[in-house]
């Protein structure tokens, strides 16, 4: 996410209005970004996706806890029109395989909860909206504001819904679930009898 935000401050996408620094202020969301980040990783990765995949497989669990992840980010929309959805389901859909993809590979939900929490709190500390949320805009180190399309910024849902994120984010996924596979670290329906070549590890 880094990757992308700092691209769009430099084309001159995003606009830095102003520098405040850092503040106590940031103290409570951060540690509510840490514990929404650990929830919603232990239901959907090492909860969710774990039942799944051992029942039905990888892939299969794979692509249905995606859904659901994006879907539970309905509400965040509520002012949005048909395309601005159809962008959102898009973009948290690969959220939800990225963050797979690093419990996948790791077998531990701290790890894909860090990488979900440093997400999140890079776009927080960048002054623009998180996943829909304008609240913490407020006290952001960087007062930003919009000067590109909608297509480019990510629009009301923020930078996770930019055209530039999703390039990103999709080239992760990619080379982190093709690493599984090459590691072994990936369940077929046809051995999810318990015959793991990487033990779950999922609360190491």
């Amino acid at each position: 996410m880094a990757i992308p935000i700092a691209t769009l401050f430099a084309i001159g996408a995003y606009d830095l209005v102003l520098f405040r620094g850092l503040s106590r202020a940031l103290a409570g969301p951060v540690v509510l970004i840490a514990i929404a980040a650990t929830l919603e990783e232990l239901v959907f990765r090492c909860v969710l996706f774990a039942v799944l995949e051992e029942s039905w497989g990888t892939s299969f669990a794979l692509v249905v806890q995606a859904l659901l992840f994006a879907l539970q980010h309905l509400g965040n929309m509520d002012r949005a029109g048909t395309y601005d959805v159809v962008v959102m389901l898009s973009t948290v859909t690969l959220c939800g395989l990225l963050w797979a993809g690093v419990f996948i590979m790791t077998r531990n939900l701290w790890a894909a909860a860090a990488n979900h929490a440093a997400w999140n709190l890079t776009i927080l500390l960048s002054g623009i909206p998180l996943s829909g949320n304008d609240d913490w805009r407020a006290i952001s180190p960087l007062a930003s504001r919009y000067v590109g399309p909608d297509w480019l910024t990510g629009g009301m849902f923020g930078p996770e819904s930019s055209h530039l994120a999703i390039a990103t984010t999709t080239v992760a996924v990619v080379v982190l679930l093709r690493a599984a596979r090459r590691r072994a670290r990936w369940s077929s329906l046809s051995n999810t009898s318990g015959n793991w070549a990487i033990p779950p590890r999922a609360l190491s």
